[in-house]
């Protein structure tokens, strides 16, 4: 499906999935990319929409970032939910204040594991992933500090394009470094290792969760191994369609074609 790029493409009818699975949003904070992820959630619709943690930025440091786009997000996904379509919120670490017994949020469900089944009968445990970071990391201390630090060099790189008349677009030295350290704290510390562990003491088929910033989709140990990644750094999302199969579908800001990874090896070239 083609991206809209004048008034008669926009009448075209969103893509239609099973299922969406989406984490990362981090409203609020500076890293976020409100507009993307709203021209993708105005392109796409689902039976089910799974926000896969860290959706509002609870534990950011500084000002919060916050404006018409980020209520609008809200807002989209809140008629979708009045509208029929089965909305899962499952807190994260930056969110964790929703994970508080009682606790209610518009039309959505909350929990912070779900077993989503697909149409093909696997099941897939579906939660954030902050349980299974190395210790230290789940410290709320480590969290802040970290949310800080990110603001902190995300400010920089702002004002860094500004003097040096750079696109919002364009991948700073800056971002690049982010988005390594994540991967770094990701992978020493066996955190896919631990969430297929997970998995396999649920006896489920695979895992569905977030917060490295890291998206994948493969085979581990037996099992799917899924991660939706984010909409900071990679602006992707993890779609099932009506026959049960996964897909990365990965959102580019240009508007030229994306990526989608299935859960074999083949990768096609498609536009949402």
């Amino acid at each position: 499906m083609t991206l809209p790029q004048d008034r008669s493409t926009s009448l075209r009818p969103p893509q239609q999935f099973r299922s969406l699975f989406l984490s990362d949003f981090h409203l609020g904070a500076r890293g976020c990319s409100p507009g993307p992820i709203l021209e993708f959630l105005r392109r796409v619709e689902a039976e089910t929409i799974y926000l896969v943690g860290d959706i509002l930025d609870l534990w950011h440091g500084g000002q919060v970032q916050w404006d018409a786009k980020h209520s609008e997000i809200i807002e989209v996904l809140e008629a979708q939910a009045a509208s029929g379509t089965r909305i899962v919120y499952l807190p994260g670490n930056h969110d964790a204040p929703m994970r508080a017994p009682g606790m209610n949020f518009l039309n959505f469900e909350l929990s912070e594991t779900e077993i989503h089944i697909g149409a093909d009968g696997q099941r897939y445990l579906v939660l954030h992933g902050d349980q299974c970071d190395a210790r230290i990391l789940r410290w709320h201390v480590m969290t802040r500090f970290g949310s800080r630090m990110d603001a902190l060099f995300r400010g920089i790189d702002s004002w860094l394009r500004r003097r040096l008349g750079r696109s919002e677009t364009e991948r700073s030295l800056i971002l690049l470094a982010i988005s390594g350290v994540n991967h770094l704290l990701a992978r020493g510390g066996g955190y896919e290792k631990r969430l297929i562990a997970l998995a396999e003491s649920a006896k489920v088929d695979g895992i569905i969760c977030g917060h490295s910033h890291k998206p994948a989709l493969r085979a581990t140990s037996g099992l799917t191994y899924a991660n939706c990644g984010d909409w900071v750094d990679s602006l992707t999302a993890l779609a099932e369609d009506h026959t049960g199969a996964l897909q990365l579908l990965q959102w580019s800001a240009q508007r030229a074609p994306v990526s989608v990874q299935s859960a074999t090896p083949a990768v096609a070239k498609v536009l949402v």
